[in-house]
């Protein structure tokens, strides 16, 4: 009974967590169709593209690191953000399977290193080619990723 509840909570993260990523590319979709068509590319326009990037992937380590401590998961201190991406793709038998597959991994990787370049680049001029790059992947990785964690939650419900 009580593994069942545990279970109904990290179904409960994950569509909490889906229902943010949904906001965060809402936004991405206005900000896109609006303020980036009115203004063009300037610097204030990367500082919203660049949070908005970061906003997405860091919703998204919250989620992986639930999920992580859920099953146990042990992570090293010096390298637990890319250690945590990693674990994801793993199907641990009789444990739990695989949450991403390696290609929403590999996409992932891009917006991952890119947060922690943002977290301490404290200037304002932004290569805008890598954020059209980043762009690219961010837009490739939302349908995969959706993929990834219904199939997830859909085994977990099947647990629970």
């Amino acid at each position: 009974m009580k593994e069942n509840k545990v279970i109904s909570e990290l179904i409960s993260e994950i569509q909490s967590s889906k229902e943010t990523l949904t906001k965060i590319d809402e936004f991405y979709d206005k900000f896109i169709n609006n303020e980036l068509k009115q203004i063009g590319k300037n610097t204030f326009t990367a500082i919203v593209m660049a949070e908005i990037l970061v906003d997405f992937y860091t919703c998204l380590e919250t989620l992986f690191i639930k999920i992580s401590q859920f099953y146990e998961n042990n992570l090293q201190r010096d390298k637990w953000h890319s250690e945590l991406l990693h674990k994801m793709t793993l199907e641990i038998e009789d444990i739990r399977p695989a949450v991403i597959t390696k290609e929403t991994c590999f996409i992932l990787q891009e917006i991952m290193k890119f947060r922690h370049f943002k977290r301490y680049y404290f200037e304002f001029n932004y290569d805008w080619d890598k954020l059209e790059f980043l762009e690219k992947e961010y837009n490739k990785v939302k349908e995969l990723l959706d993929k990834d964690l219904n199939n997830f939650k859909n085994i977990l419900k099947d647990l629970g």
